[in-house]
């Protein structure tokens, strides 16, 4: 099984995330990437492959994996053909530098440097710890802007302290040079993040990801389950977001800031992925 290198962080253009995912079936290829992972699998079965471990996995199962470590979890033949089940779970992915290194060196920090330690061979919870993750997780995905950052630092803090936890690996995994493909739409999500405020054309991303402009439609399709505009105006929208809540500049400024020609277009798709307008989000916010 070929192993693919991406970047989370690149792609959700957020250094902390939340997913609640629900499909017909787990679809992520086997994969690593620099970002720490959280799965809670809410509901499915099959078998996890993670390092050099494979292993069953059922709902409930509940795992912290470390920077790059190889992974997929692939679900029972029966999930390919009955449209009634569902695969579903809760992701967390954060990367690392988020707390900066003075952060790491802190006394009271030690206990988390040491979680990361052990994370790097995976980890498998259990027992309590398992269903007070689990409901702290449900709980996580409701929040929002720095209410993310206080659930994700509780739960961590929870995690350094169990002994309720099964190493995944006996040692940390460590990948042969030629074991791996870059995962093509990296260099495109990065060129997205650091782009987003000018114009971008099919072309320039179908030539970053050396595809054609039919095949990178294609693929962008496959593994995002979205049309590359789509992502471009969620990247946009997110941006504009910040905007609305760090800074004082107008609407019509941030909506030029992040690439939009017109305000109209920009409340329009604005209001399609948020559901509020510009105001209306500002306004909650302030509240």
């Amino acid at each position: 099984m070929k192993l693919e290198k991406t970047k989370i962080s690149s792609y959700l253009n957020s250094a902390i995330s939340v997913l609640s995912r629900e499909e017909p079936f787990f679809q992520a290829p086997f994969h690593s990437h620099p970002e720490l992972e959280l799965v809670y699998v809410k509901e499915s079965f099959g078998k996890r492959i993670i390092g050099n471990s494979v292993a069953n996995f059922e709902s409930g199962d509940l795992v912290f994996l470390g920077s790059d470590i190889p992974h997929v979890w692939l679900n029972d033949e029966i999930y390919y053909h009955n449209n009634k089940l569902k695969a579903k779970a809760i992701v967390v992915y954060f990367n690392k530098d988020i707390f900066g290194p003075a952060f790491y060196e802190l006394k009271e920090a030690q206990k988390i440097n040491t979680l990361f330690e052990k994370a790097k061979k995976g980890l498998s919870i259990t027992g309590k710890t398992n269903k007070l993750i689990a409901k702290k997780l449900e709980k996580l995905v409701a929040k929002q802007d720095f209410e993310v950052i206080i659930g994700l630092f509780e739960i961590l803090s929870i995690l350094s302290a169990t002994t309720d936890f099964d190493f995944i690996n006996n040692e940390t995994y460590t990948p042969t040079n030629d074991s791996f493909k870059k995962d093509r739409l990296s260099d495109v999500y990065q060129y997205v993040k650091e782009n987003y405020k000018k114009e971008i054309s099919l072309d320039e991303v179908a030539q970053i990801a050396n595809l054609t402009p039919t095949s990178f439609c294609r693929m962008f399709k496959s593994k995002t389950k979205k049309n590359f505009i789509e992502y471009l105006n969620e990247i946009r929208i997110s941006n504009a977001c910040k905007l609305l809540i760090e800074t004082d500049m107008s609407v019509s400024e941030i909506a030029y800031e992040c690439g939009y020609k017109t305000v109209s277009n920009f409340n329009k798709l604005f209001k399609k992925n948020t559901a509020n307008t510009p105001k209306e989000y500002q306004n909650k916010i302030a509240r």
